[in-house]
């Protein structure tokens, strides 16, 4: 059975304070993702490219990894801009409205993040594929498993310290 990505967070993250924890996001999620998505973005071109003519290439994961990455570049910014400065200083009246955006855009990742595995046989390649194909679709599943640890860490960690019930 998969384990949920909560098990894959530091079991200290819950206790760390909201300062650490941003910082701890902003390094390990958000730099991580975005380097990742400028490396896997061209390498999903050159494979399309390469193998135009094989059917079980993965057509179309170049544009699906474009939009993923405008995406969480959008959701990111906001989260740098205006939610974490507002966290770090303790909080806002009305926090839980950003809040609640920021899942609402976690909640579109899901959607973008299903159609890549779609168009990937949920990142299984065939057994023709090259080093190349094969190293995309490695990457492209470590960034899947790292958004949804990122995305988890936010949801049940850090966002529930400024929602009031």
């Amino acid at each position: 059975m998969p384990q949920s990505p909560m098990e894959d967070i530091a079991p200290s993250a819950a206790s760390q304070d909201t300062d650490a924890l941003i910082a701890h996001i902003l390094t390990r999620y958000h730099a991580v993702h975005r380097s990742d998505l400028a490396s896997l973005h061209p390498l999903a071109q050159k494979v399309e490219t390469v193998h135009a003519s094989d059917s079980e290439a993965p057509h179309g994961l170049a544009q699906a990894l474009m939009t993923l990455w405008r995406e969480m570049e959008d959701h990111m910014a906001k989260e740098e801009k205006i939610l974490f400065p507002a966290m770090r200083a303790g909080g806002m009246p009305g926090i839980e409205h950003p809040i609640a955006v920021m899942r609402a855009d976690h909640d579109d990742h899901a959607a973008n993040i299903a159609h890549v595995r779609a168009l990937t046989a949920n990142l299984t390649p065939p057994d023709h594929a090259c080093g190349s194909w094969r190293a995309l679709y490695a990457g492209t599943e470590k960034l899947l498993d790292d958004l949804a640890v990122h995305i988890a860490l936010e949801n049940e960690v850090l966002f529930p310290r400024f929602e009031r019930g």
